[in-house]
Order: structure tokens, then sequence, then C-alpha cells
């Protein structure tokens, strides 16, 4: 037995003993559904809790990387302001998600974000968060990825400081263009639609 697995059962056990080892039992009762026996419990979370294969689609993004961002302000119809950052992507906590480190600027002010993307196990759909020092939100969304393994399609929400709209759809695409360059869209579903982003984001892996 490994010992990260004799680690996990000794963890549900403890765990079972803390919330009470009749609690199944409980819930049942309150339910009127069978619950899972222990055994089955146990398998179940070493099942979502373990990375598989679309946790190791994401380490084609680890690296080190110049990016070049194009942003349209007043919408894709117009010219893009342009700017550059880096970023370091690696895998983190037993190569479950993939964590973003950016540095760059934004409007002539210094930009620094934090992204982490993984897979959920019992979603069946990879997942994302975001958070900058341009604001004080925390970005989440979540999506798929496309059959050949190049594209992740993601969906979520996001407040608008500068109009106050509130809960506004967005789409972030992320395509795998070959394993030295990755692109970033965000699209503004809600003001814009879904033809033409609002941001792209070319990541060029840094040659050591």
């Amino acid at each position: 037995m490994s010992r990260s697995r004799l680690f996990w059962e000794v963890f549900i056990l403890v765990l079972a003993l803390l919330i009470g080892v009749d609690a199944p039992a409980q819930e049942e009762k309150k339910s009127g559904k069978k619950m899972p026996s222990q055994e089955e419990m146990m398998k179940r979370w070493q099942e979502a809790m373990t990375p598989g294969e679309a946790h190791k689609k994401l380490v084609s993004f680890v690296g080190s990387w110049d990016a070049e961002v194009k942003v349209w302000m007043a919408g894709p119809a117009g010219e893009p302001t342009v700017s550059k950052g880096t970023s370091e992507h690696k895998m983190i906590l037993g190569g479950r998600y993939l964590q973003q480190d950016y540095t760059g600027d934004m409007m002539g002010q210094q930009f620094i974000g934090v992204g982490v993307t993984g897979y959920d196990n019992m979603k069946k759909k990879y997942v994302a968060s975001w958070i900058d020092n341009m604001g004080t939100a925390l970005s989440t969304m979540e999506g798929t990825i496309d059959k050949d393994g190049k594209t992740i399609t993601m969906w979520g929400t996001m407040d608008e400081p500068m109009t106050g709209e509130k809960g506004k759809k967005v789409k972030y695409v992320t395509r795998l263009v070959d394993a030295d360059t990755h692109v970033f869209e965000t699209y503004d579903v809600s003001t814009y639609g879904e033809k033409k982003p609002t941001m792209v984001i070319t990541y060029t892996r840094r040659k050591s």
C-alpha cells in the first residue's frame, strides 16, 4: 500500500470518527435513500481527489512565457491597446492545478495577476479562478476541452466597475497553438457577442 493511500485511509477514518460513525445511517434514515458503505465512500473520495488525464493536459502550459496583450477597451471594432508582460506557470498540489503568476503593465500601471486552473473530477469540467491588483473581485469560470485536446472553452460572469453592470456573461477560450505558443481570448458576450474577443493574450515560451 502506498503512503498516499495509507494517509487518506487514515484521514477518512479519523473524519468518520469526528462526524460520528452513525452519521451515514442517520442521513439514510432522514432521506430515505440507501447510503453507500464506508468502503464505497472511500473509493469515491479517492476517485474525486486523484489527478487523471485531464490534469495532464495542463502540463503543456508549464514554463516561463513572454506575453503580448491586446485589449479593445472601446469594443472589438476599434483599435486595441497593446502591452507586454511575463508569466510563470507551474503545476501545484501534486499535479492537480496549474498556477499562473503574471506580471506586466496596463494603462500605464503595473499589473499583477494570479490564476489557478484545474479539472474537477466530479463536475467533469475544467475550472479556474483569477485575481489581480486591478480589482477586488475573484473571477471564476468552468468549461470543457475539445476532442483534440487543444482548446479549452470556459464560461463565467463578471461585474464591470466602469459601467456598474453586474453579472455580465463572459466566454474565455484558451488555444494551444503548439508546444511554444498558446493564446487566451476573452469575449464580452453580454455586450459584443461571441464572434470577436475584447482581449487576446499571446504567450510565447521564453527560450533559456
